[in-house]
């Protein structure tokens, strides 16, 4: 299609209206709205002596270095106060006042002073947005450049130190019982620590691990050296080289003595054989006293090269001992057992089976095992276990010990501060001597597992304890390594029996007292006989 070009006559036609309105547009756009946008803008329009109103056809241009106004007439805004402004080189001052016509209304009157040279006011207005827009994204830039560094500062400051600082602290925090930590904040501790602590050499590291622990108020918790952490590692492995005592603290009520308490003397060690007993009060080692000594720094002062000699001070009853010991290895063999008959029965007296249990090792729970079949095969009619002077250890072996004589029930409940958390259970599928009667020989050396195992025989009316009442300690320990072979003991929960009885600094109650000394009571015969007398009916659960 050719398209022909439009006539001059019809060209002129049309720019004469698009000239008309243009015009209109113009007007329109000239006519005063102060509330479509506002504030308004500024038109500059040069100022004389008298006259404050604009000259006809002139339009906003640049005035050196004259003072300039604008009258708007709003209707009637609510009075503002006055006020000045420094933009850079310009002033501007705004006020509100009332006009004299009769509609009582009221009029703003701007005015600006240039300083000096000369600048369009829509020029004005693009700069100071322009310039207000750069302050804003520096100081946006700098805020975010400060707290970029703040938050990474300390990453990137980070030494080798700081970092086993920081393994020990998640280590607590995550295993740790008391999740308020003492009544403290755990992590505004953790940035003081690492903001004024020293932490230059790996001894000032582990002075700050102690002094973080510290805060805690825990004494079973603490922070093992790497040859600490060893030597606690072959303890549990069966291997120990010292006198043979286990020990622990007061129960802290008004009348316990100063010092630390026997829990028990391993059997057949140095301890055993100079007469130490449970509850014999530990008063001096090597004439340090222990009267604000941790259980953990005297049983490193106990223990030491084979050979080597120890002087202990003592307080048995009323009476006071000096004893010089030889540090030994000290077997560990955490099980003994024999066949008993009670005497004077005849041909065909019970056979009851005795084990004596001393320790909660790594190999506790198989020997026991072991123990058990060996008398079944011998056809016996009960059963004895000797808990007493048995200071505990691992807690999972005294659980697993526990599913061998249970045919079903809980074991334990592990609680923290909002609960119980975790319950231990069988369902049988372990039991080996579920049956037999059972008596269970508990004594105040009887603490930690095995009065977890104590508390679930009784409490599953599997067993009747015969004794006194035992040790009372009802926290649960966990030994973490840390990556240089240091180590922590966290304790990470408090256990209840079955019946949710927390016998932490109470002990368990037994149901039949044995009294006499405690050196008649170890006479295996005599304990059968009496056994024998409340087992005989069957009913080792009546209690």
């Amino acid at each position: 299609m050719i398209r022909t070009p439009p006539s001059r006559e019809a060209t002129d036609k049309g720019a004469t209206q698009n000239r008309r309105t243009t015009a209109k547009e113009s007007a329109r756009n000239r006519r005063p709205s102060p509330w479509k946008s506002w504030p308004p803008p500024l038109l500059l329009y040069p100022l004389s002596a008298a006259s404050a109103s604009p000259p006809s056809g002139t339009g906003p241009r640049a005035v050196p270095a004259l003072a300039i106004a604008l009258k708007l007439t709003p209707p009637s805004p609510p009075p503002q106060p006055r006020f000045a402004t420094n933009l850079g080189s310009w002033i501007v001052r705004a006020s509100f006042g009332k006009s004299g016509g009769a509609g009582g209304g009221g009029s703003w009157r701007t005015r600006v002073w240039r300083i000096e040279g000369s600048l369009p006011l829509d020029g004005l207005r693009r700069r100071v947005s322009r310039a207000f827009l750069k302050l804003l994204v520096g100081v946006v830039l700098v805020v975010s450049f400060s707290l970029a560094v703040s938050s990474s500062a300390p990453s990137w400051a980070l030494s080798e130190e700081n970092l086993l600082f920081l393994e020990a602290w998640r280590t607590l925090d995550r295993a740790y019982i008391d999740k308020n930590f003492n009544g403290q904040s755990w992590f505004r501790y953790r940035e003081n620590a690492l903001r004024n602590e020293p932490m230059n050499t790996r001894e000032e590291t582990y002075t700050a691990i102690k002094k973080m622990i510290a805060t805690l108020d825990d004494p079973f918790t603490r922070f093992l050296e790497p040859e600490k952490f060893r030597s606690l590692r072959s303890g549990n492995q069966g291997a120990l080289t010292g006198v043979g005592l286990s020990i622990g603290y007061p129960a802290g009520i008004d009348n316990s003595p100063a010092g630390l308490v026997v829990i028990s003397a391993a059997p057949g060690g140095p301890a055993n054989r100079a007469g130490i007993l449970s509850g014999d009060v530990l008063l001096a080692i090597n004439n340090s006293s222990t009267e604000t000594m941790g259980i953990y720094d005297a049983a490193e002062k106990l223990q030491g090269p084979e050979g080597s000699t120890v002087e202990l001070t003592l307080r048995s009853g009323n009476d006071i001992k000096h004893l010089a010991l030889t540090r030994e290895k000290v077997s560990l063999n955490p099980v003994k057992s024999r066949l008993c008959e009670v005497p004077g029965s005849g041909k065909d007296s019970p056979r009851i089976g005795y084990i004596k249990l001393t320790s909660f090792n790594q190999n506790a729970s198989g020997a026991v095992k072991e123990a058990i079949e060996t008398l079944r095969s011998n056809d016996v009619n009960a059963f004895i276990l000797d808990l007493r002077d048995n200071s505990g250890g691992l807690f999972p072996e005294g659980v697993e010990i526990a599913k061998l004589w249970l045919d079903k029930g809980v074991i334990v409940y592990i609680c923290d501060s909002r609960g119980v958390r975790d319950i231990y259970d069988t369902d049988g599928g372990s039991a080996m001597a579920a049956s037999e009667p059972l008596a269970v020989l508990v004594n105040k050396g009887t603490a930690s597992a095995s009065e977890i195992l104590a508390g679930a025989l009784k409490d599953n009316k599997r067993a009747v304890l015969f004794g006194e009442p035992t040790f009372g300690k009802g926290k649960i320990q966990s030994v973490f390594q840390l990556s240089d072979g240091s180590g922590l003991a966290v304790t990470v929960a408090r256990y209840e029996t079955p019946a949710h009885n927390d016998i932490d600094k109470v002990g368990k109650p037994t149901v039949y007292k044995m009294t006499g000394s405690r050196r008649n009571l170890g006479s295996e015969l005599l304990i059968v006989s009496l056994m024998y007398m409340i087992l005989r009916d069957g009913t080792p659960g009546k209690a």
